[in-house]
């Protein structure tokens, strides 16, 4: 009886502690990072999780932040907190809905308006939760991705006149598990898994999307990455189903990184110097690494790239509007 659940209980501990420092890769201990005075940062998510971690080390290397999150309590909260603990007063909310395309022109042009440089943007904000926005794209997919992709048109001859400067897209290995065709962009996949594959698809958007501005943004001294942030228990699994939250826990407890850890690749791309010969590529634990074969695929970039300048209403010089 007692033995057996002593010897039980101790096991399960060591193969606990096995798994929570054997199987996560070691990730560098946090850099102060280059001093970022001068410059200024966009961090979309910034109110909470790994957003709120990636600002509170830029402001502590003496940039000027802007917190773009959806919730103005939560946003000044932050902003407030952040101040406090960096000793940086250069710290801002500014209020930003990825799942409304017309939010994220406000967005723009209040920052371009107020702000006269910008030299990081950190397209960090992320959902898995299922629905569709009010410009009719599910919601994942829109927040995303073509949210972010607006946001970084709009705001890309700021970042280009203050060259250098970069780009950092938070996507996640969950791109592994992603499909895009360009003609059902946009629209819930079909399925009882629709938001989770849709969540895996926005990521796998993201990773083309890095790499296809890279190639358009060539000798410009705009440089972009995008970053896995590990698996981090934040507000981003607010969502998993009642149900299936007891199967979640264990893997929470053992796998998902604390936010301040999970926000290490992000300022890794965001203040690491050489990094720039790999813009378009893919960052994890604060290393290059190759993604899946899909995020690889240069046509599927393009395609990705022109539709959804479609679905945004952006088009190219010299095209002709779609009726």
């Amino acid at each position: 009886g007692m033995g057996w659940a002593l010897l039980g209980a101790g096991l399960l501990l060591a193969l606990y502690t096995l798994l929570r420092h054997g199987l996560r890769p070691a990730v560098p201990p946090p850099r102060s990072p280059a001093a970022l005075r001068g410059r200024t940062a966009i961090v979309t998510g910034g109110s909470g999780g790994i957003g709120a971690a990636t600002a509170l080390e830029l402001a502590r290397g003496g940039a000027r932040v802007v917190l773009a999150a959806r919730d103005a309590l939560r946003g000044e909260a932050a902003a407030r907190r952040i101040r406090t603990e960096t000793g940086n007063p250069e710290v801002r909310f500014m209020q930003l809905d990825l799942a409304s395309l017309r939010s994220v022109r406000a967005f723009a042009s209040a920052f371009l308006r107020q702000e006269p440089h910008l030299h990081l943007l950190i397209n960090n904000a992320g959902v898995s939760a299922g629905g569709t926005t009010e410009d009719g794209f599910s919601l994942s997919f829109q927040v995303n991705h073509l949210g972010h992709f607006l946001l970084t048109q709009l705001l890309l001859e700021r970042l280009q006149s203050c060259a250098p400067s970069r780009v950092v897209i938070v996507a996640s290995r969950a791109h592994c598990a992603g499909r895009l065709h360009p003609d059902t962009l946009g629209r819930p996949p079909p399925g009882p898994l629709s938001a989770f594959q849709d969540y895996c698809n926005s990521k796998l958007a993201n990773m083309l999307h890095a790499r296809e501005l890279a190639t358009r943004l060539q000798g410009t001294q705009v440089t972009c990455y995008a970053v896995h942030p590990g698996f981090v228990n934040t507000e981003l699994f607010r969502h998993t189903p009642l149900w299936l939250k007891p199967f979640f826990l264990p893997l929470v407890w053992l796998f998902f990184r604390e936010a301040a850890e999970g926000a290490q690749t992000s300022l890794h791309c965001a203040t690491q110097e050489g990094l720039e010969c790999f813009s378009g590529r893919y960052f994890a634990d604060c290393r290059l690494q190759e993604p899946w074969p899909l995020a690889r695929d240069d046509r599927l970039a393009r395609a990705l790239w022109e539709a959804s300048e479609r679905l945004v209403g952006l088009v190219g010089a010299g095209e002709s509007p779609s009726p």
